[in-house]
């Protein structure tokens, strides 16, 4: 069982995000926690929370979450603390500009053992580009300031694809990144969603493959077990792994997902109508076709793989084809990718059959 726990508030709203999150409703924050509190004993009780069916991993998202203070998130914690496993896995998102060391102090205090920092490049221009709010100075103060503080999992996102990117200012940014305390980099390519300021600016995001495999390479050659097509560590997101393995979890907040066997939750994306009716949540059934294509794509670009169990045997004998061309490997029924990026062409592949 997982919780994910989203929080919609940002002091800017970055050029490329598609996210739902606001930067005119900080007036709305107390409100907003208020509301997330009778979600969530709403959802322990759905879900069948406690101690026989525990919490494994928490993951608080955004929006950035380090606009809220730690004090806001005390009855939220209070309320889950009871169920978790004794080692669970609590990340937060924060952003550079926002984390202090006294959010930070206070996060910790409440039992996140895991940062995850939007830090996107260790550029001050391409940040600029990105419409980022911090600097490479904030970031490198943040993540310094994580790790003194005592939190030993640190990760760092960061963004490539980006017009103007060369080989040597990426080549800049992961040096930086491994001169630092962390244990995990997300790596993603530039995407122009809709509805963003670079909807009208597509050429903004330039991917070349070649640079996408040699950055893959080069995460690789420092240790970084490539764990699924956009995360690299030392150790593995264990929040990430469980929706890979089709876990269930609440999905708390504005704008979050929740999912149990085969329903999907969606409460409302308005956060002002999420704070009036936090219990207004939309629910969507998945047949078996929607659960196999999602087993498949995720399966495929990730380390999970996918099991042989789940196949049409017309599917099983065009895994076992791709198998022989050297597309997939198997172990143990299991049917994994060695090239996430073919990853897409794959499940397409098997999943056509």
């Amino acid at each position: 069982m997982l919780l994910y726990i989203h929080i919609p508030f940002c002091d800017s709203k970055c050029s490329y995000c598609a996210f739902n999150s606001y930067v005119d409703k900080f007036a709305r924050r107390e409100h907003y926690m208020r509301s997330l509190t009778r979600q969530l004993r709403y959802e322990l009780e759905r879900f069948e929370v406690s101690v026989a069916n525990p919490i494994e991993t928490v993951f608080i998202g955004g929006g950035t979450p380090s606009t809220v203070d730690p004090s806001l998130y005390r009855e939220i914690f209070d309320m889950f603390r009871p169920f978790l496993i004794n080692d669970a896995e609590i990340t937060s998102e924060a952003n550079p500009n926002s984390a202090t060391k006294e959010w930070l102090e206070g996060m910790h205090a409440l039992g996140v053992n895991r940062i995850s920092f939007g830090v996107q490049s260790f550029d001050d221009q391409k940040l600029k580009t990105l419409g980022r709010a911090h600097n490479t100075a904030h970031a490198l103060n943040a993540i310094r300031n994580g790790h003194e503080i005592g939190f030993d999992r640190l990760s760092v996102d960061l963004i490539y694809g980006v017009r103007g990117d060369t080989k040597e200012l990426l080549a800049n940014d992961l040096a930086q990144a491994f001169a630092l305390p962390i244990d995990h980099i997300s790596l993603y390519s530039l995407t122009i969603e809709e509805e963003t300021a670079f909807e009208k600016t597509p050429q903004l995001a330039h991917e070349e493959l070649e640079l996408t495999q040699w950055l893959f390479d080069e995460i690789t050659k420092q240790g970084f077990e490539h764990y699924e097509i956009s995360n690299f560590g030392l150790t593995r997101s264990r929040h990430n792994l469980g929706y890979w393995e089709s876990k269930n979890y609440i999905g708390l907040g504005s704008g979050a997902v929740g999912f149990l066997n085969d329903r999907r939750f969606y409460p409302s994306r308005d956060v002002d109508r999420y704070i009036s009716h936090p219990l207004e949540i939309y629910e969507e059934h998945l047949d078996e076709s929607a659960r196999l294509g999602e087993k498949l794509f995720l399966g495929f670009r990730s380390c999970i793989g996918v099991d042989e169990s789940i196949l049409s045997p017309k599917q099983k004998a065009q895994a076992d084809l791709l198998k022989r061309e050297g597309m997939l490997e198997y172990r143990e029924g299991r049917y994994f990718n060695p090239d996430f990026l073919l990853a897409d062409e794959i499940a397409l592949r098997v999943e056509g059959y």
